[in-house]
């Protein structure tokens, strides 16, 4: 850890371990790059600002807001997003190594995840509208309660997921790979779309 820090201190960087950022204009303010490990963010504001390269291991983001915020090689290793608004953001420019992370409450309408593998995902009452799933490995993912309208599945393999909850999405089995995936009932006209029929009890 000594090595690691005085690294960091002579590259200009951080080293930020169990710390809490609370109500901070990052805008105004931009967090230091570097790394920052077990940390929370509390209702911080993020918008439009630059992440590259940073490294988000284990931390929370509560309340903050995320949208437009620049990914480029930024590292997010099972980080928790909770109440958290995240507009157009570019995952796939992410890091891809060990990405993982869960969403509860949050509005991601209009990001990307192109081309990346998220396997065991959590969205939990997410607002996913007009996102962008092409080309996505996200097996074994769970959508609970989430609103797909708009969202792009093309080539994504959905093996095992569980969208039994959600709703709105439109999902074409025969470009996407659904091989044991969960639905509901009423989410069935879902995976019919691409026919143009009318399904009486179902919408």
């Amino acid at each position: 850890m000594l090595q690691r820090s005085m690294k960091r201190a002579l590259m200009d960087e951080t080293f930020a371990d169990n710390e809490n950022y609370h109500k901070i204009d990052f805008k105004r303010h931009p967090l230091k790059k570097g790394d920052y490990e077990d940390c929370r963010f509390n209702q911080c504001d993020f918008l439009n600002t630059d992440l590259s390269e940073m490294k988000f291991i284990a931390c929370e983001f509560a309340g903050c807001n995320l949208s437009l915020v620049k990914t480029n090689a930024t590292v997010f290793r099972h980080c928790y997003f909770k109440d958290c608004k995240m507009l157009g953001l570019r995952f796939y420019n992410c890091s891809k190594f060990g990405l993982a992370f869960s969403f509860d409450n949050c509005l991601l309408d209009q990001s990307s995840f192109y081309q990346t593998k998220i396997r065991k995902i959590m969205f939990k009452d997410c607002q996913l509208k007009e996102i962008d799933f092409t080309d996505c490995d996200m097996e074994s993912s769970i959508f609970d309660n989430c609103n797909l309208a708009g969202a792009k599945f093309e080539n994504t393999i959905l093996v095992k997921a569980d969208l039994r909850s959600s709703y709105n999405y439109s999902i074409n089995p025969e470009t996407n790979r659904i091989k044991k995936a969960r639905f509901s009932m009423p989410g069935i006209a879902g995976l019919l779309d691409k026919y143009d029929i009318e399904i009486d009890g179902l919408r």
